[in-house]
């Protein structure tokens, strides 16, 4: 996940993001409201704010987030499917929220447009550089749910690809799919990086993968993680030109609204969690249809975070 820059595509995903929450506002905190720790030692917060982007993974990653605060007697809210990265980024700098689950190479693009950082070492880096003054990444997790373009298997044999370079032989005929803001974030990169052109650019959203397998995109971008590259034996293509960074998981947090319990608990989790695990949770979620919240739960008591 996960990963529009621009005045209207901003205004929109918040307008979809207030339609689509039951009546009840998430971005109802404001800065006026949020914690007020001053971020060093153990002075603790009123409350810890625990929010996610739109999509299973991110809401997964803010209930581990938010159970194991719980279990450390921190007082908790959570904001699940709030938006994208330009609704939430915003309300984490103000202190809207206190806890956000990112991945690291798609934060730092978005804070630091230049970026040309791929590694995690470079990466954190850059965030260490370029983040505001409120704001601080902790520790990141082994797991890493990259970006991909991906094709059926079909395709990936009738036109010999095996990497994002091939592509370039074929996609002014191509159809890629993938969220809404993907054309903004990635068309100039994959102009720049493999010289790729496609034919149209569709919005498919979550299921991406799913138009790939039935034709209506002839690529997508689909996220590594995703349990259906397995079930619809789709084909990642290698990136061998790092035009996708690494994507490890961090929690990004606003540095005045934790304490040292917050952050060693954040911390623990991420210790914990490798890429193996998220695709089996990821299964849990997208084929069985567990809720996050259990799944959360399950992983959280089979590693003593609870």
């Amino acid at each position: 996940m996960r990963r529009i820059f621009g005045v209207a595509a901003v205004a929109l995903t918040a307008a979809l993001t207030l339609s689509g929450c039951g009546g009840s506002d998430p971005l109802s905190t404001t800065a006026s409201a949020a914690p007020s720790a001053s971020g060093s030692g153990d002075a603790a917060a009123a409350k810890v704010v625990v929010g996610s982007f739109n999509f299973p993974e991110s809401v997964l990653l803010a209930s581990m987030y938010a159970q194991a605060l719980q279990a450390k007697g921190v007082t908790v809210e959570e904001k699940p499917n709030i938006g994208s990265r330009e609704v939430v980024y915003d309300q984490v700098k103000s202190g809207g929220l206190t806890v956000l689950p990112e991945y690291a190479g798609s934060l730092l693009a978005f804070v630091d447009k230049s970026s040309t950082a791929r590694t995690k070492d470079e990466i954190l880096a850059g965030l260490k550089a370029k983040l505001p003054a409120e704001l601080e990444v902790l520790e990141p997790a082994a797991a890493e749910d990259n970006n991909s373009l991906t094709v059926t298997k079909a395709t990936a044999d009738k036109y010999k690809l095996s990497t994002i370079e091939d592509l370039a032989k074929v996609a002014k005929d191509f159809v890629v799919g993938g969220p809404p803001e993907f054309k903004q974030r990635q068309e100039e990169n994959f102009k720049n990086v493999y010289g790729l052109e496609f034919k149209q650019w569709k919005p498919t959203g979550d299921t991406t993968a799913d138009a790939i397998k039935s034709g209506t995109v002839q690529v997508g971008n689909v996220f590594t993680t995703d349990p259906k590259i397995v079930l619809n034996d789709l084909v990642p293509l290698q990136d061998n030109k790092n035009a996708f960074g690494s994507e490890n998981v961090t929690p990004l947090v606003y540095k005045a609204g934790v304490n040292d319990t917050v952050t060693s608990t954040l911390n623990a989790v991420s210790a914990k969690l490798d890429t193996q695990t998220l695709v089996s949770l990821m299964k849990r979620i997208s084929v069985d249809k567990d809720d996050p919240p259990v799944v959360a739960k399950d992983w959280l008591t089979q590693n003593g975070l609870l």
